[in-house]
């Protein structure tokens, strides 16, 4: 049989964020298509019970705990996943807050919760992946998650849309300085899907009735983001580097 032009049979994934929404979506159809998969956050019962679902459905996983804001939670994740499975060289960088507020009604912890989460969590774990990588003369595929506000504004996001604004252009930083490496960095910028982060909302009036106003008039559905995702993950994007692909149902060049 064919093989998929997605499949990454002999990978090692890690993947951030991956107790719930889009990280435990790419975790899942990462395992689907081969690799063996790391299922990295700081809710173990969560990553566990994913592990056993893959587990499952015959693909293999191991759930290890990560803050992504500490650099020795993050080597430790890191030692943990080449213990079990080898160098990772597929990152799915995807941890992620939100604190949805006017700027003046910001304040410093929040700020600080959501940027050092946002900003550096993916610094410090893409420099973990690439450092390792390197080391170990192997080519990977790092995708750092950002955002649709990480290209445009909206009302009471500013301290998300900063940070996720900051990962596009780390995105294309490291994309630079890995490339001839044969490391690739990307950042998938998701539009508005329902999540555990703002399920609350969706499900308001109110928020169907920004739905409404979008171009699709509706959210995404997970597995809309299935193969953008596993192009910029996979070796089927290998001359995919350093973009800012927007999932999103023309959002972006809408109405914000």
């Amino acid at each position: 049989m064919t093989k998929s032009v997605f499949d990454v049979s002999g990978k090692v994934a890690l993947v951030t964020g991956a107790s719930s929404g889009f990280g435990a979506h790419f975790a899942s159809i990462l395992a689907g298509y081969g690799a063996r998969v790391v299922v990295a956050a700081r809710r173990e019962d969560r990553l566990e019970a994913l592990a056993g679902t893959i587990a499952e459905n015959g693909g293999e996983a191991l759930a290890v705990p990560l803050d992504v804001t500490d650099a020795d939670s993050v080597a430790a994740a890191f030692d943990a996943a080449e213990k079990a499975y080898g160098v990772v060289d597929i990152l799915a960088n995807n941890a992620g807050v939100a604190d949805t507020k006017m700027a003046v009604d910001i304040d410093e912890e929040s700020w600080d919760w959501v940027v050092d989460t946002n900003l550096k969590g993916v610094w410090l774990v893409a420099r973990e992946a690439g450092t390792r990588m390197i080391a170990a003369g192997k080519s990977g595929s790092i995708v750092n998650t950002a955002s649709i506000l990480g290209l445009r504004v909206a009302l009471a996001v500013s301290s998300y849309s900063a940070s996720k604004a900051a990962v596009i252009q780390l995105t294309r930083s490291l994309a630079l300085e890995w490339s001839r490496k044969n490391i690739r960095v990307n950042a998938l910028c998701p539009g508005y899907f329902v999540t555990e982060i703002n399920a609350p909302y969706f499900a308001t009036e109110k928020g169907r009735r920004y739905l409404q106003r979008t171009p699709a008039q509706r959210s995404g559905e997970l597995h809309e983001l299935t193969a953008p995702f596993m192009l910029l993950a996979s070796d089927a994007g290998s001359f995919v580097n350093g973009v800012a692909l927007p999932v999103d149902g023309a959002h972006s060049i809408g109405n914000m």
